[in-house]
């Protein structure tokens, strides 16, 4: 099992269970010490070292499910090793990063 962090378009349930094959439940959950930008080129979000918090989910998938949902995520993300906070604490997670966000913030 994988824990993801969701920062973007996949906090929408039926757009993940869409990808994901089926319904992927979320719990709250918050990364410290990044923020939530736009990709330079596309309407989607990234996120990059900075102050700040970004609010989110966590969702935890099986091996297929992760297949499935790095495919809608393309190529220019990448899984990427973060810490996040869920109410049970700190908790090691991934979460789908591009390089290259600008400095403005994701709506």
């Amino acid at each position: 099992m994988v824990r993801l962090f969701l920062y973007g378009t996949l906090l929408n349930p039926r757009l993940l269970a869409s990808f994901a094959g089926r319904d992927v439940p979320l719990s709250p959950a918050t990364l410290h010490g990044w923020r939530r930008v736009v990709l330079p080129g596309t309407g989607y979000p990234t996120v990059r070292r900075a102050r700040g918090v970004v609010k989110g989910a966590v969702a935890i998938v099986n091996r297929a499910t992760l297949a499935r949902l790095v495919v809608y995520e393309g190529r220019r993300y990448r899984l990427t090793p973060v810490v996040i906070r869920t109410a049970q604490g700190a908790r090691a997670a991934y979460a789908w990063i591009a390089p290259g966000g600008t400095l403005r913030d994701w709506p």
